[in-house]
């Protein structure tokens, strides 16, 4: 049975999935399945929400990461990421995405990026460390739980900002007891 892809080697990047068929914007390439939990991130970890990591079956480990991919993912109703085209993929194209689109932190890869295009970050990176154009670029295309947890991080950051200054002068009265005047 066709599904549209196949495992081939790549040249500097060891395997990688590559289309046998064309794909249009917006296509789902492939279907992803979950094989099993795991207990933290790593290497091969998928993050699925804010604190849950699982390993994805069949050939969806072996896609490589770009830094202009051809994919994006989507959350099925199973939880597992389903790729699917933001670009057209042509047959012989290999099937990419950017590992920032499902996991929030990636500290596990020391060497420098390999994908090669004009606009590669020099590492691959997580959510968390793309600039917001990029982010912008890739809306539709993102575990939605990666927006989540930026969103929480912005309102924990505002709310310390906000804390202990509320804009008004602090004086002493006479008793030495500080008050805020607005």
């Amino acid at each position: 049975m066709d599904d549209g892809f196949e495992l081939r080697g790549t040249h500097e990047k060891g395997e990688g999935v590559f289309a046998t068929r064309p794909f249009r914007i917006d296509e789902t390439v492939m279907i992803g399945v979950i094989d099993r939990e795991l207990d933290r991130n790593h290497s091969h970890a998928s993050q699925v929400s804010a604190e849950r990591f699982v390993s994805h079956g069949g050939l969806v480990p072996k896609v490589n990461h770009s830094c202009e991919p051809n994919c994006g993912i989507r959350l099925n109703p199973s939880g597992a990421h389903d790729f699917v085209a933001r670009a057209l993929i042509a047959a012989g194209e290999e099937i990419t995405f950017d590992y920032a689109m499902r996991n929030y932190s990636v500290d596990h890869f020391a060497a420098r990026c390999r994908c090669g295009t004009r606009h590669c970050r020099g590492r691959i990176t997580g959510w968390r460390d793309l600039p917001t154009k990029r982010k912008a670029d890739y809306h539709g295309f993102v575990a939605p739980y990666l927006i989540e947890i930026d969103d929480q991080a912005e309102t924990a950051l505002a709310a310390r900002q906000d804390g202990g200054s509320r804009g008004g002068i602090c004086t002493t009265d006479m008793t030495g007891g500080a008050s805020e005047l607005p």
